[in-house]
């Protein structure tokens, strides 16, 4: 007959079960809830934990949005506490990155030359330097005329933001007629550009963010003498002062499967 051995102290399921219980002591543990509640006040970033939260189930699909309003409830535990820390701390580092959106609605615009790349390499360093300031002269008063700002100029294209995307309509139809004036041996200047509209987060006088890298995902999909708005750029101008038509559907990396854009054939721009 077949004995049963004694169990030993010590065997997995008790070890497991001991470590449970301490996990549980030191979850409830005052001075360490404290402790890292303290940690957060200093980390960066939001440390209310309903706020913190709410901005993340507006991010988060609701499956995750419940998880995170699991961890703030009125007893909260050090485990709680570390994932709103960590949570907290991943927030503003997103923010820091341009994730974040800003206040104001701009309308971004990105230019940019067609083929200048490879009629540079063989003009050379002097004519093609010579080639961008004579672009720059051409295409940028245009933008402060109307009311926009450069943000920065891109090698051989620019990055300019505007209270409405009208305005950067105006400049960019304008700035191409001046460049048509610019002459430069064994090729013809012409930009490309792409307007959207969006809420980018301003630092330091530069944008960041989600729509700046729509935008000029938008400018990208241009081809030589085309103007293409964004579907939220059209909208903000309104049908009845700007004459367009569909182009396919953008795609590229960072856009909704949805986005599309239109060529600009016509506006109003008096």
């Amino acid at each position: 007959m077949a004995t049963r051995r004694k169990r030993k102290s010590g065997q997995p399921d008790e070890i497991v079960s001991t470590l449970a219980e301490t996990g549980r002591k030191l979850n409830r543990d005052p001075r360490l809830i404290s402790a890292l509640q303290v940690l957060r006040q200093l980390l960066p970033g939001e440390t209310s934990s309903g706020k913190l939260i709410s901005k993340e189930v507006e991010r988060q699909p609701r499956v995750i949005g419940r998880m995170l309003e699991e961890a703030s409830t009125s007893k909260p535990g050090a485990l709680g506490e570390a994932g709103l820390g960590a949570l907290q701390l991943w927030q503003s580092i997103s923010d820091a990155q341009g994730r974040g959106k800003g206040k104001k609605e701009v309308a971004i615009v990105f230019t940019d030359l067609v083929d200048f790349s490879t009629w540079a390499l063989e003009a050379g360093d002097d004519a093609a330097v010579k080639l961008l300031h004579d672009v720059g002269d051409a295409i940028e008063p245009p933008v402060k005329d109307n009311g926009g700002q450069v943000v920065k100029r891109l090698g051989d294209g620019m990055m300019a933001v505007f209270k409405d995307p009208e305005a950067g309509v105006r400049a960019i139809l304008e700035g191409r007629k001046r460049l048509g004036r610019v002459k430069a041996k064994g090729y013809r200047p012409q930009i490309r550009a792409g307007i959207h509209v969006g809420k980018p987060r301003k630092v330091k006088g530069d944008y960041f963010g989600v729509d700046v890298n729509i935008a000029a995902r938008v400018a990208d999909g241009a081809k030589g003498g085309e103007l293409l708005l964004s579907d939220q750029a059209l909208d903000a101008i309104g049908a009845d002062s700007i004459e367009v038509r569909p182009r396919e559907r953008l795609t590229a990396k960072g856009v909704p499967d949805d986005f599309r854009v239109y060529a600009v054939t016509s506006a109003a721009t008096g």
